[in-house]
């Protein structure tokens, strides 16, 4: 699934950036969310800044493990036998998801943290909407999710199984056959689909209106294009 880095607002005002904006609220609460999340440097969690770090330091978020001075396309890496915190030891699951995310001027639990995180928003956001945390992750909002779902907190697979095959805004190539549906979509989204001969199969929103759409895509499609919509899940069953 495609992934985008949107930075996130400080842990105090994490959870209306992450829950409520992404929730039925009211549109107070929406403009606080905002807000928040335009807060300065100063006002971010440790964790923000980390992540911040291994951005610019050329971490890429991939668990293959690297060469032992460098990852595969990224600047240079601990290697798996510098992965320790000051105290204590690391768990085989949180070694697994340290290997080759780790720039060599920040401490691994600092990492780590970043990963934890990423849990705690899927967690406390899934208790209130479902859908919206699986959008979330779709559209890559949360950093990582999928590698922090599966070696840090595997209770939250399901979310990462409902947006198994999903689709965030943007233009994507050849996208996979059948049926999906909009989780947290606004009135303005709309879509089309192309075919090899550059004709549309199918564009929205239909005549019905209102922010909740389903569209199917055809066999050998070229093209799927998606604007307001947020992200799409596939429909299974």
């Amino acid at each position: 699934m495609r992934r985008t880095h949107l930075r996130r607002p400080a842990a105090a005002s994490l959870l209306l950036a992450a829950v409520l904006a992404v929730t039925g609220c009211s549109s107070s609460e929406k403009d606080e969310a905002k807000a928040a999340a335009s807060a300065s440097a100063s006002e971010r969690s440790a964790a923000e800044r980390v992540e911040d770090q291994v951005d610019q330091d050329g971490g890429d978020g991939k668990t293959e493990s690297p060469s032992p001075s460098e990852s595969a396309d990224s600047g240079p890496v601990r290697p798996d036998s510098e992965l320790k915190p000051a105290t204590g030891s690391f768990t085989k699951d949180e070694k697994e998801y340290l290997k080759g995310r780790v720039p060599q001027s920040i401490e691994p639990a600092a990492v780590l943290d970043v990963g934890k995180e990423a849990c705690q928003r899927i967690e406390r956001t899934a208790k209130r909407d479902k859908d919206a945390t699986v959008a979330a992750v779709i559209a890559g909002e949360i950093k990582d999710a999928e590698d922090a779902v599966n070696h840090l907190c595997p209770e939250q697979k399901p979310v990462l199984d409902a947006a198994k095959g999903g689709y965030a805004d943007g233009t994507h190539a050849n996208p996979a056959a059948g049926r999906y549906r909009t989780l947290t979509a606004g009135p303005g989204c709309t879509w089309s689909v192309m075919d090899a001969k550059g004709g549309e199969v199918a564009s929205g929103p239909g005549p019905e209106g209102g922010d909740q759409h389903e569209l199917t895509i055809p066999s050998g499609a070229k093209e799927f294009t998606s604007n307001g919509c947020y992200a799409w899940a596939r429909v299974t069953g």
